[in-house]
């Protein structure tokens, strides 16, 4: 495997030159935290933008962060928690349930575009992203957002970097809105609810003025060892409803109040407070009920997003159907789905309950092997899929980057 480390974006330039000269796609890595989402790539040539690391601006007044792409995720945490400071949307740290080092990158967390449980609240990582500097796959910078009032192509090119899983464009420098943290955390916790009326308790919660910004369900589960996190609140295998508020404490601890009188119809609602709600809120958003040294560490995982109203029917059939495990988070809207081993992770039946909920399918955590077998995207239909296709030929018309990443048989 041929690395290529670069030190700046003239040298990310000349690479992708010298790639597309060489007809050599380039795979695109930070640290390489996230290499086992998608597809295996088709290239023995990886960009390593691993040194573009430096945090080029902060201006904690501001709310505006500007960070060069290779900047590790957890110290620019550590830097904007300092100043009480945080990423609204909540990125997920993925290293728990791939079973990776905690190394991922800026460059890495926007490409993924994976958020946590604040999504219903915050918006996505695409929704926080100001402006970015990057080297499309014609070898040329360019940069969106931020001063640039217009770019050629018309493209909100924020929107489609973020998710794009380096497919479009290696990124640079990113500027990003940073949100001060709350000053209190109140979690409602319901206990023994049935996935379909954990669904209402959720949505009403949603629908209530009370500013719900968390609202997640663990079904009762057999197949769950006790996690750290959520162990102190559930019982062994118990199901449990969560709905958090975050503000003033004052606001927080009111809201509290009133959102459970409307919950009492579902049951007597326990309060956790600050550090502990927060806790079980990073146990939600990185999944660490299916971490790969827990119980269920050698299943694959998937991540379905689906209209929140579809979401219990959607996870019941799925568990019936598989005997597998399922967490439900977004109100229902997103679910992570932790299935018994099979050659196929069970793709044809997480299609099926996907497609007809109006929803999507990701398959996050499965052996090599069964990615070679299985999409690990979910398929677009016809006139989408020509659509993405166009969008990405425009930024990378010999497909240099990443190649294959996002489909099977894209390797050639």
């Amino acid at each position: 495997m041929d690395t290529l480390r670069v030190r700046d974006a003239k040298d990310v330039e000349e690479v992708v030159r010298a790639a597309i000269a060489n007809e050599q796609p380039l795979e695109i890595i930070g640290h390489g935290s996230k290499r086992s989402i998608g597809h295996a790539m088709a290239t023995n040539a990886v960009l390593d933008i691993s040194a573009l690391n430096a945090v080029t601006s902060y201006e904690p007044n501001e709310l505006i962060v500007t960070l060069q792409a290779g900047a590790p995720l957890a110290d620019v945490l550590s830097l904007i928690d300092a100043k009480n400071q945080q990423f609204a949307f909540e990125p997920m740290n993925t290293a728990p349930l791939l079973g990776t080092p905690a190394l991922g990158t800026i460059g890495g967390m926007i490409a993924a575009g994976l958020a946590g449980p604040r999504r219903i609240r915050a918006g996505g990582a695409r929704d926080h992203l100001l402006g970015a500097h990057a080297v499309s796959g014609f070898g040329d910078s360019f940069k969106t957002g931020g001063k640039v009032v217009k770019n050629v192509t018309g493209y909100d090119l924020c929107k489609l970097l973020a998710g794009s899983w380096g497919t479009l464009s290696v990124m640079t420098e990113v500027t990003l809105k940073v949100m001060p943290k709350p000053e209190a955390e109140r979690t409602l916790l319901l206990r023994g609810l049935d996935d379909a009326v954990a669904n209402k308790a959720m949505t009403a919660a949603l629908g209530s003025p009370f500013d719900v910004s968390g609202a997640a369900h663990l079904p009762k589960s057999a197949l769950r060892a006790k996690t750290d996190g959520v162990g102190d609140v559930a019982g062994q295998g118990e199901a449990l409803t969560v709905l958090r508020l975050e503000g003033i404490t004052a606001s927080a601890a009111h809201r509290a109040g009133s959102l459970r009188e409307l919950l009492a119809p579902f049951g007597t609602a326990t309060l956790v407070e600050d550090a502990a709600s927060s806790a079980l809120w990073a146990t939600l958003r990185d999944v660490l009920p299916f971490a790969a040294s827990g119980a269920l560490g050698a299943w694959p995982v998937w991540r379905i997003v689906c209209p929140p109203a579809s979401g219990a029917a959607l996870g019941t059939q799925l568990a019936r159907e598989t005997g597998g495990d399922v967490i439900y988070d977004w109100g229902g809207g997103l679910i992570w789905a932790a299935l018994p081993p099979k050659g196929d992770a069970h793709a044809p039946v997480v299609r099926a309950c996907a497609n007809a909920a109006g929803g999507h399918a990701t398959l996050i955590r499965a052996a090599e092997a069964v990615r070679r077998d299985v999409d690990v995207f979910h398929p677009q239909a016809p006139g989408i899929a020509a659509l993405s296709e166009r969008v990405r030929a425009s930024f990378d018309p010999k497909t240099i980057l990443n190649r294959g990443r996002l489909s099977r048989g894209a390797a050639a």
